[in-house]
């Protein structure tokens, strides 16, 4: 159902929004828990590590396609909140066009290269016939991917957390379902887990656009829509003004996550396990922090093209008080009871990756009120259209990441891959706060002096 985030109380309105997309990331989660927890149970250490010593890599490739849609979602968003509804239109084609053909150009580069990535990644030899598969199945199903992407991101432009969520909860039991049947049945190996997932995907994407069909008239295209023309260039060129930084900051988080991983699988398997069962309990263990800040992102786009400024300022103060408690509360839950979540991952008898595993958890979660206030600040600049920002910290991410697991490897060994990520939260979190207050105050001051001119022409 599509809601207008311009009026009520902010929080009450991110709260209810929230709720159904926290409950439908949980779910999304369930397409890499059900694969971690099938392969790791069923397939064996190896094949659990195969997987896990490209995940860093698939979530590159993934945060590239969701950047992109996340970006050109922004626009949408703000044509609702202005209520422009052929712009609504406008937007959702071009967006649709922009994001397929880089999908594809990108697919075809990722397919053609990928063996010498994975070189790159130091993915060990025992592992790297099943480590290509995975990953080339992945990233042939791009299209199928953007698919869904795009469709959910643009549902939740214009208000709508639930319909994302329904085809979700579908899609996350059809992926258990498909992921036992290729690996236990058809003998497929970790090949049979990308097929699941990929399925999955096709699947939630179907059911949002046949909600679409029957639910949502402010979507319906003719095929005049379709007809681009030279007047169209510039709202192709403001989408790719937000959608391709917003891309290119998540492939930089991307390449400094597979750095990382690179760096970790030149540890061997027991590491490489280890780290990938704690960074699917960690994945878990933000989703509140991450939901709220796409809520905040949805909020301050529709506000933003409002020009609500001061009930943007009100809703993202009150997000970061909510987001600074959640993050609290899941520190506490890792450090203590990150041991018991590793074993639902990889069994009994595994005792010292459950150790390595929980060191890891350890060390993070002292930081996640840095990565809390992230996912705030850098989602209220990309609803204010403003994506520089959040780029520029995740180039300072990339640098922090790289330098502690390349330059403290020697010193301290697999640790500098733990403390890796703590220390570029701190970085990045200065930036988007201090960009965001910069930002959101440059607003404020020209709403003042347009009112004053506006004041005293009326009255003159």
């Amino acid at each position: 159902m599509i809601k207008d985030l311009t009026h009520g109380e902010p929080i009450k309105l991110m709260m209810i929004f929230s709720i159904p997309l926290l409950i439908g990331n949980i779910f999304q989660q369930f397409y890499n828990i059900a694969d971690i927890i099938i392969v790791g149970r069923t397939l064996g250490m190896n094949a659990l590590a195969a997987v896990g010593a490209v995940s860093p890599l698939f979530f590159l490739i993934m945060f590239i396609i969701i950047g992109l849609t996340n970006g050109f979602a922004v626009i949408t968003g703000q044509r609702f909140g202005a209520k422009d509804y052929n712009g609504v239109r406008r937007s959702f084609v071009v967006s649709t066009v922009l994001s397929y053909v880089f999908t594809i150009i990108f697919s075809v580069f990722c397919s053609l290269f990928l063996k010498r990535i994975l070189y790159f990644m130091n993915v060990p030899s025992e592992i790297f016939n099943d480590a290509y598969w995975y990953t080339l199945i992945c990233v042939i199903g791009l299209v199928i991917s953007n698919f869904y992407n795009l469709l959910a991101n643009v549902i939740r432009a214009l208000g709508d957390s639930l319909t994302p969520l329904y085809a979700l909860v579908i899609a996350s039991v059809v992926n258990i379902f498909l992921a036992l049947v290729f690996i236990l049945k058809l003998g497929l190996g970790v090949p049979g887990s990308a097929f699941a997932l990929i399925f999955s995907q096709g699947i939630s994407g179907i059911l949002c656009m046949i909600y679409i069909k029957y639910k949502m008239p402010v979507l319906h295209l003719s095929r005049s829509h379709w007809h681009i023309s030279k007047n169209d260039i510039p709202f192709a060129v403001e989408h790719l003004r937000v959608g391709l930084p917003t891309a290119l900051q998540f492939a930089i988080i991307g390449v400094s996550i597979l750095i990382i991983q690179a760096v970790c699988n030149s540890f061997g398997a027991d590491i490489i396990a280890s780290f990938t069962a704690a960074l699917r309990i960690e994945q878990i263990a933000i989703l509140p922090m991450v939901t709220f800040g796409i809520a905040v992102a949805t909020f301050v786009a529709q506000n933003f093209g409002a020009r609500y400024y001061s009930r943007i300022k009100n809703g993202v103060k009150k997000a970061s008080l909510i987001n600074f408690i959640l993050s609290m509360i899941m520190a506490i839950v890792m450090y203590f009871w990150g041991s018991d979540l590793v074993r639902l991952f990889i069994g009994s008898g595994n005792d010292n990756i459950v150790k390595i595993a929980h060191s890891y958890l350890t060390i993070s979660s002292l930081f996640y009120f840095f990565l809390a206030q992230i996912f705030i600040y850098r989602n209220a600049l990309q609803g204010l259209g403003r994506p520089v920002i959040p780029l520029i910290a995740s180039i300072g991410e990339l640098v922090m990441r790289s330098f502690c697991a390349i330059c403290l490897a020697g010193m301290i060994g697999y640790y500098s891959v733990f403390y890796s990520g703590p220390v570029s939260w701190v970085t990045a979190s200065i930036v988007v706060a201090i960009g965001y207050y910069t930002t959101i105050n440059r607003f404020f001051i020209k709403s003042h002096k347009k009112f004053k001119s506006e004041f005293y022409s009326n009255n003159s």
